[in-house]
């Protein structure tokens, strides 16, 4: 059905409401149309339903695999309409198989699925089998923002299974390499031309196969060769792409650094690899070819060490001597370590006490007068000035919350704070002055006040026999 035909059903449903409407459209023309199309058509995005999110799964090959070969898992999300945002893909894990997740490059489609019109994206996961079974691809949630939608949506694939077989000519067990093609060559760098003793030799495998994932590439077998010490370099392991995202294959290269410890002939053998032709279905071996040369005697060249004569020194310094006096030591040692294992509870004990007793004074000292009066500065000095440590240091002291009650200089405070013409500046700086000369007055004030309760039962010296 076409824009105008559904348009002129809409205005039908309307008749009966927007009869004026239609009547004044057909009247006016063409503009009148124009406004009838434009109306209908708000109408028509008004009830419109939320879009539509599906997702799909299929697996290239889906059957016919082989243990090591490379399985891709085509994961499609659709919408009717269009995303806003790139969607929320899960993560995979299969046990018993490498998985390489997306790598944010994705292939737009356009499909038809029950009459209705559908865009999206295709991602790709790629597996590799390590071990001959079946293995089970779980339901995977996608969560996606199409346009037009109130919120995110999310929606569920189909679960999937195959099976991977183990290839013809491999036993069960052994590493399985199946590519589509294969390269392998080797470079060799000479520290020096002619070698002599205490130089070096590089042998460097490179091994790129197409259709087979980075981190599932044999690791090359690696000889000792009398003469020579070996130290290997850590792989550079990397995938291959066709310069616009595409994956088409692995890469690894091993490097590994011969040095000359004596002279002589040398023949490095060649390292081969096996691997399962995914185009010619058959087992093949790619090798490369054995390294021979010559080291000649240097008599300037002085190993720093020797593994043979440091094992030939261990060897004659296994037999332990113990003097007297490291006997006496040991022994004192040993007794020191069980004194401080056993007696650690009771010091444990002695130290969590002088904690107690220590926390009793400082919560004493908090509560007491001398600290309420310490406080007494910082609060005049503060602004606004405060008097709170001053009437707590007065209360704490027994002497009552009279400021009067400690002679004339703080009732000219008073005066100086809520008299008429307030100098309480001036006043707070002669209260700090005379800090000292307070404290010593509250000393004199509280022995000589006596005791606001008559004693029980006075004895009079009239009431004696």
């Amino acid at each position: 059905m076409s824009l105008l035909n559904r348009v002129a059903a809409i205005a039908s449903r309307l008749a009966p409401t927007g009869g004026m409407l239609c009547t004044c459209a057909r009247d006016e023309g063409r503009r009148g149309r124009t406004k009838l199309l434009i109306l209908c058509l708000f109408s028509l995005n008004a009830l419109a339903a939320e879009p539509e999110l599906r997702v799909q799964t299929h697996l290239q090959p889906s059957d016919s695999i082989m243990v090591g070969s490379l399985v891709e898992l085509q994961l499609d999300v659709l919408t009717d309409t269009w995303f806003t945002s790139a969607p929320t893909l899960p993560g995979l894990k299969l046990d018993g198989a490498l998985v390489m997740p997306p790598n944010g490059h994705a292939q737009h489609l356009h499909q038809t699925i029950d009459g209705k019109a559908f865009n999206g994206l295709r991602y790709s996961y790629l597996i590799s089998p390590n071990v001959a079974q079946s293995f089970d691809v779980p339901v995977l949630t996608v969560e996606a923002t199409p346009a037009q939608s109130s919120a995110a949506v999310s929606a569920q694939s189909q679960a999937l299974r195959f099976t991977a077989a183990q290839p013809p000519g491999f036993s069960a067990g052994e590493a399985v390499l199946v590519a589509s093609g294969l390269r392998f060559t080797q470079q060799i760098v000479q520290s020096a031309t002619p070698l002599k003793v205490g130089d070096s030799l590089i042998r460097q495998l490179t091994l790129q196969a197409d259709g087979a994932l980075a981190m599932a590439l044999p690791v090359p077998a690696w000889v000792e060769v009398n003469g020579l010490s070996r130290y290997p370099k850590a792989p550079q392991v990397s995938d291959l792409d066709d310069g616009r995202g595409s994956f088409i294959g692995g890469q690894r290269i091993d490097s590994v650094t011969y040095r000359i410890d004596t002279a002589g002939h040398y023949s490095l053998p060649p390292v081969a690899v096996k691997w399962w032709d995914a185009s010619s279905q058959q087992t093949r071996t790619t090798t490369v070819p054995a390294v021979t040369f010559e080291a000649a005697a240097n008599s300037a060249y002085r190993p720093v060490f020797s593994i043979s004569e440091d094992l030939e020194k261990l060897g004659e310094q296994s037999r332990v001597r113990l003097s007297g006096h490291g006997l006496g030591v040991a022994a004192l040692l040993v007794i020191v370590a069980l004194l401080g294992y056993f007696g650690r509870p009771l010091v444990q004990r002695v130290w969590r006490r002088q904690q107690a007793q220590h926390a009793a004074r400082h919560a004493a000292w908090v509560q007491s007068a001398d600290y309420a009066f310490a406080q007494i500065p910082a609060q005049i000095d503060a602004r606004p000035a405060q008097l709170s440590a001053l009437y707590l240091w007065l209360r704490r002291s027994h002497l009552g919350l009279k400021l009067t009650n400690l002679g004339p200089r703080l009732q000219a405070l008073l005066r100086a704070c809520y008299g008429r013409q307030p100098t309480e500046d001036q006043a707070l700086h002669q209260l700090k002055q005379s800090l000292a000369t307070l404290h010593s007055q509250a000393r004199r004030h509280k022995a000589a006040t006596p005791a606001a309760l008559r004693p029980l039962n006075p004895v009079h010296d009239k009431d004696l026999p």
